[in-house]
């Protein structure tokens, strides 16, 4: 899936011939909107309770879109938290690290901190030795019924509870920061039921919280990964590692939040924030460093691709 040919870059006063914007452009680019993140982040907890306020209101009719939603709702913590382990989230880096870890990350099952070291090492070199991201999206692209089959682990729940149980496995790591990060997530997640059962509807925490996320999320997640970089190779080229989808909104409504399908852009330069990265794609388009040949219509267009 790698193109077999990549377009000619025409430098412009915005982008420079490897892809990169030029140090004025990339000045721009690289400001950090703190105050409108920190809204991103409160409207995504406000999310949060409306659909806990509607599973209680509404009942079992409602439970089905509520877990679906609530799926996306993790993509948004994620993809927030991925803005907090590039320290993008807020300029005061205290700030940024404690968001990202007690708002973003834990609730989500994940050591801020421990994503941000393995991010790193596939920011440095995709698909290099170091990679930690290659179970995800190796091999590709696969056989249709493999295909489904991994879909079906991910929506049932099997692949989700495996990786829980290898988080909380973490409890007797010899590392200690291991320990008593797991603690930490744990500490998050009795308070999360803790308000649950305080509210008078236990049930509201594995239904509108487990559940979504060992299902519907980890279906979102591995959509996404393999549309990032499934089939592609190593390489000083990011055209070459990493996939272009066009975006379109039904898609950055539940798969892609806060810009993080803008991926090709994100490794062009990842010290852009979410917020800039479109106008990061616009100008790589603009210099021919992206055209319709090496760029993806729609997800399903790449994900068809991806089954052959």
């Amino acid at each position: 899936m790698v193109p077999p040919a990549l377009p000619t870059v025409r430098p412009t006063e915005l982008i420079r011939p490897d892809g990169r914007p030029t140090p004025a452009f990339r000045e721009q680019l690289r400001r950090i909107p703190s105050w409108r993140n920190a809204a991103s982040v409160v409207s995504t907890w406000l999310q949060i309770g409306a659909l806990m306020v509607a599973a209680v209101a509404w009942g079992p009719w409602s439970w089905l879109p509520v877990v679906v939603l609530m799926g996306r709702a993790h993509a948004q913590l994620a993809s927030l938290m991925h803005e907090a382990a590039h320290r993008l989230l807020f300029t005061d880096k205290r700030a940024n690290d404690w968001v990202g870890r007690w708002l973003l990350g834990f609730p989500s099952f994940t050591s801020t901190d421990a994503y941000r070291r393995v991010h790193m090492a596939h920011h440095r070199d995709e698909f290099g030795p170091d990679e930690p991201d290659i179970p995800l999206y190796a091999g590709y692209p696969i056989a249709a019924d493999s295909f489904r089959r991994k879909l079906v682990r991910d929506a049932t729940g099997r692949t989700g509870l495996k990786l829980m149980r290898a988080l909380l496995a973490g409890v007797r790591s010899p590392d200690r920061r291991v320990r008593i990060t797991v603690w930490k997530i744990v500490a998050v997640h009795t308070a999360l039921l803790g308000a649950a059962v305080v509210s008078g509807h236990w049930w509201l925490y594995p239904l509108c919280w487990v559940l979504p996320h060992v299902t519907v999320w980890r279906v979102i997640n591995r959509l996404r990964s393999i549309a990032e970089h499934g089939g592609m190779q190593r390489s000083r080229d990011r055209r070459q590692s990493t996939h272009s989808v066009r975006q379109h909104r039904p898609a950055q409504f539940g798969l892609v939040p806060f810009n993080i399908g803008f991926h090709l852009a994100h490794h062009v330069d990842s010290g852009v924030p979410f917020r800039n990265l479109p106008r990061l794609h616009a100008a790589l388009h603009g210099a021919g460093y992206v055209d319709d040949t090496i760029e993806y219509r729609s997800y399903p267009a790449i994900w068809r691709a991806l089954r052959r």
